[in-house]
């Protein structure tokens, strides 16, 4: 358990979330609906008077501040989550000072590269990549070939998709998918049909749409795959 100065018990696995603007509210109202107490921290005044009544605690406070820091406990959470937005020095001494405090799990949002590996060398576990992400799901999505698309930093991905008709009407043991392409079925999904978890007997019908995992590229590969 954690206690800090606002008199308030926080959990083992609350989250701290710095900068309440776009991207840390959705973060915050993430965390809030999944059950987890939520600190917020922010340099406005607006932006804190919005979140006051819906997180656990929220405090108008610049986070460069190590002191400032120390003062609102958030030294003692595991997680914290750094979501400033266009201010690059305040994203980046705001890391320093969490690292300096010594959080052992601190993700930041970061608007560009150079941006990201400048916050991971400052002491960053975690760098995210949103808007550069949706833009590349977005993409991926307009298109049609995908109705699902996420890819981890790693370069791998999972998507879901409509099965190509080279495989309609084959086990997924005949279809060759992963020698041909490279890529695993993890499951299938049927109209009116609940979600059926891929086994190498299982048939594949035309109109199936699979969720497909592997390397990013070879999961653009299939997802564009016709015949």
């Amino acid at each position: 358990m954690l206690d800090n100065l606002f008199g308030k018990t926080f959990e083992n696995d609350s989250v701290a979330v710095i900068g309440l603007g776009r991207f840390g509210s959705a973060v915050a109202d993430s965390l809030t609906s999944m059950g987890h107490e939520v600190l917020g921290i922010d340099s406005n005044s607006a932006n804190v008077q919005q979140w006051v009544d819906r997180l656990t605690h929220v405090a108008q406070a610049d986070s460069t501040d190590v002191r400032a820091l120390r003062q609102l406990g958030v030294d003692q959470f595991r997680h914290v989550v750094v979501s400033i937005g266009t201010d690059l020095e305040a994203s980046v001494l705001t890391v320093l000072a969490l690292q300096e405090i010594g959080v052992p799990d601190i993700w930041a949002k970061a608007l560009s590269k150079r941006h990201g590996l400048i916050l991971e060398r400052t002491g960053a576990h975690h760098v995210v990549y949103p808007e550069t992400s949706m833009g590349e799901r977005v993409a991926h999505l307009v298109t049609g070939k995908m109705f699902e698309f996420i890819e981890f930093d790693d370069g791998f991905a999972i998507a879901s998709t409509h099965a190509p008709k080279r495989i309609h009407n084959k086990t997924l043991a005949d279809s060759g998918v992963r020698t041909h392409y490279g890529v695993t079925i993890v499951g299938v999904k049927r109209t009116h049909e609940d979600f059926i978890y891929a086994k190498p007997e299982t048939l594949i019908h035309p109109g199936d749409i699979l969720i497909v995992a592997g390397e990013t590229k070879r999961v653009e590969k299939f997802a564009a795959a016709k015949g």
